[in-house]
């Protein structure tokens, strides 16, 4: 399949590269773009752990004036990606929840422990939430945010232009964008209705859907994982 990458460059780009190992044939144009917010609340502690749902967590505490203290505190990571990505970043004792942190944390955690959450302004599911019913104490510290490209790419649009079989969509973010963007461009009837949309989760595909997007597919999980396999099932 030709399939276009959306997602910021670092994650698109290796997104990519683990797509055309599967035969695939992608063009990546970049939506949004990471930045860390230093000024954070994070709060006193102390935690029983950190729960991390992406590796912008990662790029974003190495960058916050607290986050050396944070280091000797475990971290559940809610995939291998993220975990490698705080390991990177200088945290001591991560595990990766292999796409399920709410199972892990309850395996692993006694119920009531206060839990730090290091989250982005975009959140794909709500594991705060999931965690809370369960009778955890979850603070959610929003660490970083994604900023929208002001014009689609111009790879997007020559993708687009010239037919593409299915788009990636990775946050509601970067769902919203492409819709913004591609109705700005003129591309909206090829952006929208004739490529496959495979997304994340289903609150990333409710822009996609609001918009009139004609075919939608929604991963079981949101790991990328799962993205892969219902890319391969098409």
């Amino acid at each position: 399949m030709r399939l276009l990458v959306t997602r910021p460059e670092e994650d698109a780009e290796r997104t990519a590269a683990s797509l055309r190992a599967r035969g695939h044939s992608v063009v990546v144009a970049p939506l949004l773009h990471i930045e860390a917010l230093p000024d954070a609340e994070i709060g006193s502690g102390p935690w029983a752990a950190i729960l991390v749902t992406s590796a912008n967590a990662a790029f974003a505490i190495a960058r916050h004036p607290r986050g050396a203290e944070l280091k000797n505190v475990p971290v559940l990571a809610v995939g291998e990606r993220s975990a490698q990505a705080m390991r990177a970043a200088g945290f001591a004792e991560v595990i990766s929840a292999g796409g399920d942190l709410a199972r892990l944390a309850a395996e692993r955690l006694k119920q009531g422990v206060p839990l730090l959450y290091l989250a982005g302004t975009d959140r794909s599911g709500d594991i705060a939430g999931d965690l809370r019913a369960q009778n955890y104490t979850v603070r959610t510290a929003v660490i970083y945010h994604a900023v929208a490209a002001t014009a689609l790419p111009r790879a997007a649009a020559e993708a687009l232009a010239g037919g593409i079989d299915g788009v990636l969509h990775f946050s509601r973010r970067s769902a919203e964008a492409y819709v913004t963007l591609a109705r700005g461009a003129g591309l909206f009837e090829a952006a929208l209705k004739k490529p496959r949309h495979f997304c994340l989760s289903a609150q990333v595909s409710e822009p996609l859907a609001q918009a009139g997007a004609a075919d939608i597919r929604i991963a079981p999980q949101p790991t990328e994982a799962a993205l892969f396999e219902i890319i391969g099932a098409a």
